[in-house]
């Protein structure tokens, strides 16, 4: 059974002093770079990295260094990366030949550095030479195969790696397998597979060598008639919600091959670490916000400490990598969420105490001591940032996140840890969180967004309404009014009138972000306020999954937004959202269209939904994603059943509403255009819109618009910017906002004006879109606009096209369209503005993906939060 957690000793952080002392919030800092230092990233936190950082472009998830410390070793989503740290400059990128780039975990070097083992994102185990001028190169690939899937050997995506002591054998995590491999390292074969939990992570060796600890991202396996979920075809036990309810680490006998025990300890079970003398293997719970103690002798969890910077902070602090300090005394802790390093005192004969944080760049994805420095790798650094134009691979558009590297002296870190405290307290946004959880006061009137949870709000139901992968330029870049450039616009009013007028009747916000940057992340963030580790890390291949609702443990602890919804008595109705549909009998667009528009019937769907619960409270015959299916469908199944509401009463409190045809299809032969889908969505969202304004819950409704993600676009403020409409009779009327919002302020938001809590440290921790309400409404319905672009107009077959023409039809055919968001996003982008805009039009590199070319210029500020 797990420890019960110690309580968590942090005289410096009593909650009432935390919220007196939110002070630079109050003239909150711009996305992108701030005048007073550091760097403010989509989610609203700063980022002030303590010591010497360096940047590069890279999402590191794993580093180790040479054994004389003079190189650093980082893994990263494309391949290795090398650091000198006598100049502290990046000396060398070598990508991996095949397979897309790193897994999340997993990297050795060596005992005399001439030798790296490094974990691919498919099947292999790369080993990589170093040469005598400290030069890499990749020498073999050793197969690591996965399941098998008929004949085939499915990924078996390797993850963390331990080597014996005369280092001829290897022991290799292989994720998917459940398994850990055993590798003659000079023959690179696998002898054994010793069977562990679910998605193993990493491995350490005991002193012997006789026994490996495994840690089980997944936890155990699920036994004989318990509830469970999917996660990359394996079933995993899972709570009412569809969340994983299981961590472990697994200690086995390496001799005989099999397992001695499993422990339980916290959720995600990852980074682990063994003591100096062997007795106390630390592990970092990801999903759990702890750190558990294992007595190694004992076979068993000794202590675990809960890792926030407050204890009554909700869970969000995500820690994920460990070091430890020479002396064995201070455990440094990693968390992703706060974009700290705790420095833990595990002196023996102690309860286990946080002293104190240490600032990092966002989110700390890996940690290493060496020469008393403290290494810190984040997996998203600065964030948004832009990219040199003269970078040779051009593929990565918002992926190309700009990681980082600090190292800081532990040295003098005693006199400083106070002072660093109290910076990731303001950084992180702790104030704000402990804020949102301040108790409700009775005999307050009813206002659009209440300044405490449970105060009564003007509206009671929301209708959540998610799009995919629009930027704010490539819709809204033609309104004057807004910080728009009319050069991006791709679907501007003639293709969007609906969007348009909505943007200019309601509120235009032209300083909105997406928090995530594709659909496996961004379906996360819209969904649950939150992306777990997994999700993170996984940008080098996402093998395991790339989840829409479908893999149990990608999903964060703090559960779904439906979760906190109908936990507090409300009532939910999804249409689509987490839904991979199939038309029956089996038809194409124009099919489909012609049958809606004639009302014939014909056509009927089915779909297929990974979490239960979404699955029953989602209406019948929902249409998920397929991009077969018309927008304007969608609308109807939703408008069938608000008619019903109609006349029966029971709209629900929140209403989710999946529209994803802006997506689109590129421009692949037979279905429709890009502007004809575009103008499907506009419809769809018209029409939707107008429905409301027009029924009797008008009164007591709000509408919020948003995309998943920006991926596939372009943007001359940053990649991530969106749109997002909220629309209601508070909405304020031809107003322009431009405070810092993002998708978790909607988020947030929402919860507010239903009454609930904030789910984690995410969501509690943004903006509240005050700016956008009046308090007094205005209940003039919104009237939809006819589609300006036929619905049935088709791409042209390859022969009738020119040469430029035919090059990007052939380009949008060897796309994946049937996953969500499986095109890959660089070549859609440049096939969209080619499109829109001419074949000689020279594609806009420099504001493809995530640059903040323009956020200083224009001085965009975030919401002041002083008043929340």
């Amino acid at each position: 059974m797990p420890h019960s957690p110690t309580r968590l000793l942090l005289p410096l952080f009593a909650g009432g002093a935390l919220i007196a002392g939110a002070g630079y919030l109050a003239s909150a800092p711009r996305l992108g770079a701030v005048k007073e230092g550091g760097y403010t990233v989509a989610t609203g936190q700063r980022v002030r990295p303590a010591g010497d950082t360096l940047t590069y472009n890279g999402r590191p998830v794993d580093m180790v260094a040479a054994p004389d410390g003079k190189t650093l070793y980082l893994k990263d989503e494309k391949g290795l990366v090398c650091v000198d740290a006598a100049t502290w400059k990046v000396s060398q990128k070598l990508p991996f030949p095949k397979e897309g780039g790193g897994s999340l975990h997993g990297l050795l070097v060596s005992r005399d550095g001439r030798t790296i083992w490094a974990t691919g994102a498919g099947s292999s185990l790369w080993v990589v030479r170093v040469a005598d001028d400290g030069q890499l190169a990749v020498e073999r690939s050793i197969p690591l195969p996965g399941p098998t899937a008929g004949e085939k050997s499915a990924p078996s995506y390797p993850c963390g790696i331990a080597a014996s002591a005369d280092e001829k054998t290897l022991y290799v995590c292989l994720s998917r397998k459940n398994v850990l491999a055993v590798v003659d390292a000079t023959a690179g074969t696998v002898t054994r597979e010793i069977p562990t939990g679910v998605a193993p992570y990493d491995v350490v060796l005991s002193l012997d060598g006789a026994t490996a600890w495994v840690s089980n991202w997944g936890g155990r396996l699920a036994k004989s008639g318990e509830r469970t979920g999917d996660s990359s075809g394996t079933p995993v036990p899972v709570d009412e919600r569809g969340v994983a309810t299981s961590g472990s680490v697994s200690l086995l006998n390496l001799a005989t091959g099999k397992e001695i025990t499993q422990i339980e300890t916290g959720l995600h079970a990852s980074d682990l670490l063994l003591s100096v003398n062997g007795e106390t293997l630390y592990v970092a719970n990801a999903n759990a916000d702890t750190v558990s103690l294992i007595d190694t002798a004992k076979r068993s969890v000794r202590s675990t400490v809960i890792v926030k910077p407050d204890a009554t902070l909700p869970f969000g602090s995500a820690p994920n990598a460990l070091a430890l300090s020479a002396s064995g005394e201070t455990l440094y802790v990693g968390c992703g969420g706060n974009n700290a390093v705790a420095a833990i005192d595990v002196s023996p004969a102690k309860e286990p105490t946080v002293r104190g944080w240490i600032p990092t760049a966002w989110y700390p994805g890996s940690l290493l001591i060496r020469n008393e420095q403290l290494y810190v790798a984040c997996v998203k650094g600065y964030g948004s940032r832009h990219l040199p134009l003269k970078e040779s691979d051009k593929r990565r558009s918002v992926y190309w996140v700009q990681g980082t590297v600090s190292r800081v002296p532990l040295a003098p870190l005693s006199g400083k840890l106070d002072a660093y405290t109290k910076q990731v307290l303001t950084d992180a946004r702790v104030p704000e969180v402990l804020r949102s959880r301040e108790k409700e006061r009775s005999g307050r009137p009813p206002v659009p967004v209440p300044e405490r949870t449970g105060e009564p709000s003007v509206f009671e139901h929301v209708v959540y309404i998610v799009k995919e992968n629009r930027t704010y330029d490539q819709v809204f870049g033609d309104l004057k009014q807004g910080d728009g450039d009319p050069s991006l616009c791709l679907y501007g009013r003639g293709i969007t009138p609906n969007h348009h007028a909505l943007a200019e009747q309601f509120v235009l916000l032209d300083n909105f972000y997406c928090n995530g940057i594709n659909s496996a992340d961004g379906h996360s963030w819209v969904t649950e306020g939150n992306v777990t580790d997994h999700l993170e890390k996984a940008f080098g291949g996402f093998t395991r999954s790339y989840t829409f609702g479908d893999d149990a443990l990608t999903y964060s602890s703090s559960g779904f937004v439906w979760d906190n919804v109908l936990a507090h008595g409300l009532s939910f109705r999804n249409w689509g959202e987490m839904a991979y549909t199939e038309p029956v009998p089996k038809r194409k667009y124009k099919e489909i269209l012609a049958d809606w528009q004639k009302r014939t019937g014909k056509t009927t769907f089915t779909s297929t939904i990974g979490i239960e619960r979404l699955k029953q409270y989602t209406a019948p015959g929902t249409v998920g994603w397929n991009m077969e299916i018309p927008d304007v469908l969608r609308a109807d199944l939703f408008l069938k059943d608000l008619a019903r509401y109609e006349k029966e009463g029971g709209l629900p409190n929140l209403s989710l509403l999946y529209l994803p045809n802006d997506h689109t299809e590129g421009t692949t032969p037979g279905v429709p255009t890009p502007r004809s889908y575009m103008a499907d969505n506009d419809l769809a969202l018209g029409r939707v819109i107008e429905a409301l304004s027009r029924s009797r819950f008008w009164a007591k409704t709000c509408v919020f618009v948003i995309e998943d993600d920006p991926q596939d676009g372009f943007d001359h403020v940053d990649g991530h910017r969106s749109i997002c409409l909220v629309v209601s009779p508070y909405t304020r009327r031809k107003a322009v906002v431009s405070q810092f919002y993002n998708q978790t302020s909607v988020i947030h938001t929402m919860e507010r004006m239903l009454g609930l809590p904030a789910m984690n440290q995410m969501d509690a921790a943004a903006p509240l879109m005050r700016d956008c309400f009046t308090p007094k409404p205005d209940f003039h319905p919104f009237v939809c606009q006819s589609a300006r672009v036929p619905l049935a107009e088709l791409n042209p077959p390859v022969s009738a096209l020119s040469a430029p023409e035919k090059h990007w039809a052939k380009a949008s055919l060897s796309l994946d369209f049937r996953q969500v968001d499986g095109a890959e996003e660089d070549t859609l982008n440049r096939i969209l503005w080619h499109d829109a805009k001419g074949a000689t039009i020279s594609y806009p590199d420099r504001f493809a993906g995530a640059h903040g070319t323009g956020l200083a210029k224009r001085k965009l500020r975030a919401s002041s939060v002083s008043g929340e």
